[in-house]
């Protein structure tokens, strides 16, 4: 069962219109694929499936002693006893936090319903909490207790097992997903708690495609002890991952200029 209320924003299928044909000169810059190690370490994002324990900050602070890097930052806290994906924005990628924040969140978890509720009643009720809601921060949260709006974009109901229920959710950022797991609850009647929690996605980012701390290590071991770069390659991403999923604009070399001195764009 699914109760969908709109697409994720990483599922929302965009067009590229053309106005004109143009090669860039390759002496503005290469391929993000392309670029030095040396290069993709001063602007890059890596994937980091965070482990159940360390703080994200932790994690984050660990990735920047691994890579020697002067900043990092992540695209979204997730609590200590909860684990998944965790993009580590690298020395200017951390401009683009707020970027890969607002690109959305996928989580599977496990729910305990305090009473016993049909599939029926289940159902109605996760349909009823898809699409715009309204939440409030638990008591234990770094932002203040006041009201805010929430969008649940999917609601998949993978498994039920007596009082135990798995779902997949699809939301937008800063939803608290524990918090969700008690207002169902209490629309239920019967009351509920969040029992497990891992992010799958975070934005662009997907635990397909996401590497551990320990890959990290044995990838940098790899290319300064033989100068193989392969793993350590697939694990830093370009900056530009990061923002994907948003619209976007190409321009001619000759309008880069004027545009970065403030000049406006004029989009038809």
């Amino acid at each position: 069962m699914i109760a969908e209320a709109a697409k994720p924003p990483w599922e929302v299928e965009r067009k590229v219109l053309v106005r004109i044909d143009a090669e860039t000169d390759p002496s503005h810059g290469c391929d993000p694929y392309q670029r030095p190690i040396e290069e993709l370490l001063k602007s890059c994002v890596l994937n980091i499936d965070k482990p159940r324990g360390p703080t994200s900050h932790e994690v984050a602070f660990t990735v920047k002693e691994l890579l020697g890097a002067r900043q990092a930052g992540h695209g979204g806290t997730l609590d200590p006893a909860v684990s998944g994906v965790l993009p580590i924005l690298i020395n200017d990628a951390t401009k683009c936090a707020e970027a890969v924040m607002k690109g959305g969140k996928e989580y599977v978890c496990v729910m305990k319903l305090h009473g016993d509720v049909s599939d029926d009643e289940l159902e109605e009720a996760l349909k009823l909490f898809t699409g715009e809601i309204y939440q409030v921060p638990p008591v234990r949260s770094s932002v203040s207790r006041r009201i805010r709006t929430r969008t649940i974009y999917r609601i998949e109901l993978l498994e039920k097992d007596g009082r135990n229920v798995l779902m997949k959710i699809a939301c937008s950022g800063g939803t608290y997903i524990r918090k969700l797991c008690k207002d169902i609850g209490l629309y239920l009647g019967c009351g509920a708690h969040m029992q497990e929690l891992r992010r799958t996605r975070a934005g662009p980012f997907s635990e397909d495609s996401s590497y551990t701390l320990l890959d990290l290590y044995e990838a940098l071991k790899e290319y300064k002890e033989n100068g193989d770069e392969s793993s350590l390659r697939s694990i830093l991403r370009p900056v530009e991952e990061a923002v994907a999923y948003l619209p976007k604009i190409y321009l001619l070399d000759t309008a880069v200029d004027a545009i970065c001195h403030g000049a406006n764009l004029a989009v038809a």
